[in-house]
This record gives C-alpha cells, structure tokens and sequence, in this order.
C-alpha cells in the first residue's frame, strides 16, 4: 500500500513518442469535437418560432395547452 509520501517520492516516467497513426488519429478527434461542438453553438443560438412563451415545460415532465395538462 502506497503514503502520500511514497506517490510524491515515485516519479512517472515519461511518455513514448506517439506514433504518426496516432497524431493523425488524435487530429482527426480534436476535428470531430470541434465540428460537433459548433453544431451544437449553431443549434443553441437558433430561435424557436411561434413557440410557447416562458418555460419549457417538458423539463417538469408535464405539458399544458390551452389549460389541459398532459403528464408524460
């Protein structure tokens, strides 16, 4: 069983180069992740039209139109 003492004393050795597979493949995430990340940006800022004013009430798991509520 490790102390704190014996983790801070322990050095982590160094990392092995990456392969040129492997910095392509990590490229190509980072790419993905940007490309999802700005989808969702451009989902986010889009305006709903003729929607529903004030809160959504999905989020408390019923839905009221023109008085009548419905619990999912």
């Amino acid at each position: 069983m490790t102390t704190p003492d014996d983790a801070e004393s322990a050095e982590i050795p160094p990392r092995p180069a990456l392969t040129p597979a492997a910095e392509r493949a990590l490229a190509e995430a980072a790419d993905r992740r940007a490309a999802i990340d700005a989808k969702a940006a451009e989902i986010s800022a889009a305006r709903e039209r003729q929607g529903r004013g004030g809160l959504e009430p999905v989020r408390y798991d019923d839905w009221e139109v023109k008085g009548i509520a419905v619990d999912f």
